[in-house]
């Protein structure tokens, strides 16, 4: 591929073993981007499944606030592990909820955890990895349903109208930190006080990522309405990238540019956001996803048959220089032994059929 453009693939928590290391790299992947955060309980015993997360009653489940994965030693031996199999441990992506709820909340712990936060971006950079995903959010992804919303009835995710259920205290980005406390629920906000919020981090933590070499990377609200949960939104219209970039300016704060999420946004145009974000060299790596409908009724179907035209995404990357990671990040799952693993082969053969032609 003469533009340079590399296929990534997205690592759950439990995912991260030498047979799943082997199958990213088989169907081409050649970067990855790890989630950290055990977001379904699966290693504390619950059910496993390779699906991305879907709401139950507590939302995701809790969270442990491990923090010896985010120690170098360990990012350093799980790095070396991925690299033993042709994969560069390209970026991390969202942190522990636990870590950081009161950076979220503006509550009292909120320097101390700012202070974590720059610690495992600092462990990121003497390790080498380039890039750190985050959403500053609430509620998170919170709402989704799932069913046979792709071609043929594969199992896929959507939204079905807004979820406008209050969160618990002890609740942020979808996870319990602590035990709820009956009856208590999250004040709600305004978009002014959470755009503050973020600016408060953004200029504590955004100098250090300068310094470490790692990119902070911005990842759009999904779903994108203006509220969810009763809390205020950031980046529900794609205009709103410009705002969060004008906030601390630095080559170190970019977009985690998710397709499918703008695509979701009433109003939006992905082929004109994304070349507008790449000539800026604003972008620092791509959700390549593709969904149908927008903002509240949208589902997730496979990455050749949404709204985005995919061909024409990849022209404008070319055109414009993009040369950075592009991941499935997610896609529904196909009707066979091994549904999850049949879903992701098919994006990534799509996809590297796509750079050969075009890039």
């Amino acid at each position: 591929m003469k533009s340079g453009l590399k296929i990534g693939f997205g690592f759950y928590r439990h995912m991260l073993n030498d047979e799943n290391f082997r199958f990213a790299r088989q169907a081409g992947a050649t970067h990855a981007v790890v989630h950290l955060t055990d977001y379904t309980g699966q290693l504390k015993g619950a059910p496993v499944t390779d699906d991305q997360p879907i709401d139950g009653e507590n939302g995701w489940g809790s969270t442990s606030g491990d923090r010896e994965i985010w120690s170098v030693s360990s990012l350093t031996d799980l790095k070396k592990r991925m690299a033993a199999h042709g994969i560069e441990l390209y970026a991390l992506e969202n942190f522990d909820p636990a870590h950081w709820y009161d950076v979220l909340l503006a509550g009292p712990r909120r320097d101390e955890q700012i202070e974590w936060i720059r610690e495992i971006i600092r462990n990121m950079g003497q390790v080498g990895i380039s890039v750190m995903g985050y959403n500053f959010s609430l509620a998170g992804v919170a709402g989704r349903v799932h069913g046979p919303f792709a071609r043929g009835g594969a199992e896929s995710v959507g939204v079905s109208g807004v979820d406008d259920t209050p969160i618990p205290k002890g609740m942020v980005w979808n996870m319990a930190y602590e035990s709820s406390r009956t009856g208590e629920m999250l004040p709600e906000i305004s978009h002014e006080e959470l755009w503050k919020r973020l600016r408060y981090f953004l200029e504590r933590v955004v100098p250090v990522a300068e310094e470490a070499g790692v990119t902070m990377a911005a990842h759009p609200d999904d779903p994108p309405a203006e509220r969810v949960r009763r809390q205020p939104r950031l980046i529900y219209r794609d205009a709103l990238y410009q705002k969060l970039f004008g906030l601390v300016e630095s080559s170190a704060s970019r977009a985690e540019l998710c397709l499918g999420t703008v695509q979701e946004m009433q109003g939006s145009d992905v082929y004109r956001l994304t070349e507008e974000l790449v000539r800026e060299r604003k972008v620092a790596y791509i959700h390549f996803r593709n969904v149908v409908g927008k903002i509240p009724e949208y589902h997730e179907v496979f990455v050749d048959e949404g709204d985005i035209d995919m061909p024409r995404i990849i022209r404008i990357l070319v055109e414009n220089g993009y040369d950075g990671v592009i991941i499935p990040d997610h896609t529904p799952q196909m009707s066979c032994a091994a549904p999850w693993h049949a879903g992701m082969a098919y994006a990534l053969g799509y996809m590297r059929g796509l750079c050969q032609v075009y890039g």
